[in-house]
């Protein structure tokens, strides 16, 4: 069976030590970049690479990008090797606990054309908690040759997010926490807010108490009622660097509302330029 959205602990027991599987350990902290490595080495999934946010899913910031810009598809396609993704493996990325990073794995994948990725629902701990087996170290990993196909379609410029919003053609949903949004406090970037015409869906809204997915008729009834009767090819989705913003997008192919785009510099990216219009409250 091919995973493309989400995978329980109990079914990725079941697949670990098939050949053709690559799980990939995404725990990141943004306070403490290199806290997610340090937890890795100490435990993990059995054979689970890992990959860094900022070094591996991510190219270097420049001046006019946002924290996390979309890394280069060549450089993307190298490190995927080495993680042991070749074109035909079955990938499952996992972070601490809500797959807010994972899904950038995950999104990052399907941006290279490669459908067979998923995201471990509820995470480490929920590994953790079903008391599977851990191992400790670094994995070793035997490399791959992935060759990207990037689909184009998938991700917009701050152009051409200007452009949308312009015309009215764009359905915008930060995932931002709701107060980041509003702009009462801004732990991270420089100016507090978010793009006009924005609307907020955070994250956790995509979660119930256990950091677990919730069900796909739930989630397709929320996200029906913020569409108001929009297609979800119109939905564009950002947050603070392009990172969480990819939650809502699995959670709308968890949805079955397929078609979503990701806003990949994000917030960001939007505030590098002073005669971009912020909005509060």
């Amino acid at each position: 069976m091919e995973f493309r959205t989400l995978i329980g602990a109990d079914a990725l027991q079941g697949l670990l030590g098939q050949a053709g599987l690559a799980v990939v350990d995404c725990r990141f902290d943004l306070m403490d970049p290199g806290a997610g490595r340090k937890a890795y080495l100490e435990a993990h999934i059995p054979g689970a690479s890992f990959a860094d946010l900022n070094l591996d899913l991510s190219a270097p910031v420049g001046p006019a990008t946002g924290r996390h810009p979309l890394p280069a598809p060549e450089a993307l396609a190298a490190r995927l090797g080495t993680l042991g993704i070749g074109n035909d493996t079955q990938v499952i990325a996992y972070d601490e606990s809500n797959g807010s990073f994972a899904a950038r794995l995950w999104w990052l994948l399907r941006w290279a054309g490669h459908g067979a990725a998923a995201v471990l629902d509820g995470g480490f701990k929920a590994w953790s908690a079903g008391g599977f087996a851990l191992e400790s170290g670094e994995a070793q990993i035997q490399a791959r040759t992935f060759t990207p196909r990037i689909q184009p379609r998938t991700v917009v410029s701050t152009a051409e997010l200007e452009q949308a919003l312009a015309t009215g053609e764009a359905l915008l949903v930060d995932a931002r926490a709701p107060e980041r949004f509003a702009g009462m406090v801004e732990p991270i970037d420089p100016v507090a807010g978010h793009v006009p015409g924005a609307m907020s869906h955070p994250l956790t809204a995509n979660l119930g108490s256990d950091a677990r997915f919730l069900p796909a008729a739930i989630l397709k009834q929320r996200w029906l009622e913020r569409l108001g009767g929009r297609a979800p090819e119109r939905v564009i989705a950002m947050c603070g660097s392009g990172v969480t913003a990819c939650h809502n997008l699995l959670s709308l192919e968890v949805a079955g509302l397929t078609g979503a785009k990701l806003y990949a510099g994000s917030w960001s990216e939007w505030i590098r330029d002073p005669r971009r219009p912020v909005a509060r409250g």
